[in-house]
């Protein structure tokens, strides 16, 4: 499995910075490989994605959310990974987005693009997408709902 850790910073309370991540179809806004997602239910919903190139779908499902604190997930059928982003307050105008990602590089362009830390970037400059996005608008919605780690 391969794994990815970053972090940012940004310039809004948490609860915006919360708020915004749990819109998900708003995701190809300010990340880069993401095609779409569909909403299923609460808890569930579709990926359409394409990394360097290469285009994945997959079902995924919220095993754990806490409003402001955290949103995990993992997949449920087609590319394997898992994750979590957790918001922390710095103060009252601003927080830090951690965001976790582990999933199994398939095929030799993704082993490849993992060994040489394309994986990393591209996360990293989606976060300061994230970032010029949740600073420069209101967020587009909000979802406060609590799902128990099972």
């Amino acid at each position: 499995m391969a794994q990815v850790i970053e972090t940012i910073d940004v310039d809004v309370p948490v609860g915006k910075a919360y708020n915004q991540w749990t819109q998900f179809e708003s995701f190809p806004q300010f990340l880069s490989f993401v095609e779409s997602i569909s909403q299923v239910d609460d808890t569930h919903n579709h990926w359409k994605v394409k990394i360097g190139g290469i285009e994945r779908e997959f079902d995924a499902e919220i095993t754990e959310q806490h409003p402001d604190e955290r949103v995990a997930w993992k997949s449920t059928d087609g590319t394997t990974n898992a994750g979590v982003v957790t918001f922390h307050k710095l103060s009252d105008t601003s927080s830090r987005v951690a965001v976790q990602i582990d999933w199994a590089p398939e095929g030799l362009v993704e082993k490849a693009g993992d060994v040489l830390g394309f994986d990393d970037r591209s996360v990293k400059k989606d976060l300061a997408n994230f970032k010029e996005f949740i600073e420069s608008s209101p967020a587009t919605g909000a979802w406060r709902g609590d799902v128990p780690r099972d």
